[in-house]
């Protein structure tokens, strides 16, 4: 049985715990997050509450200053012929 995948709100969701653990662990305030990314304090918190219309680019620079990228990853397709009703 293959995996669900996940829908837009999980994944907003889990980015946005990413980045609030990862800040909280560098000891870093959201604002303090935000003036190293070149975002302000407003995305950053809109970020980690997970909300679906941040902008990649500039997910893209908060996550830089944690050595990280955003990337795409192959999930395993339903396929049609395999699929009994």
């Amino acid at each position: 049985m293959t995996k669900p995948r996940p829908n837009r709100t999980d994944v907003n969701t889990e980015l946005g715990a990413f980045v609030r653990t990862r800040r909280k662990a560098s000891r870093l305030s959201q604002r303090e997050l935000g003036e190293l990314a070149g975002v302000g304090t407003r995305f950053v918190s809109e970020l980690e509450r997970g909300k679906s219309s941040v902008r990649l680019d500039a997910v893209s620079r908060v996550l830089a200053v944690f050595g990280k990228t955003l990337g795409v990853v192959d999930t395993p397709r339903k396929d049609p012929a395999n699929e009994t009703t």
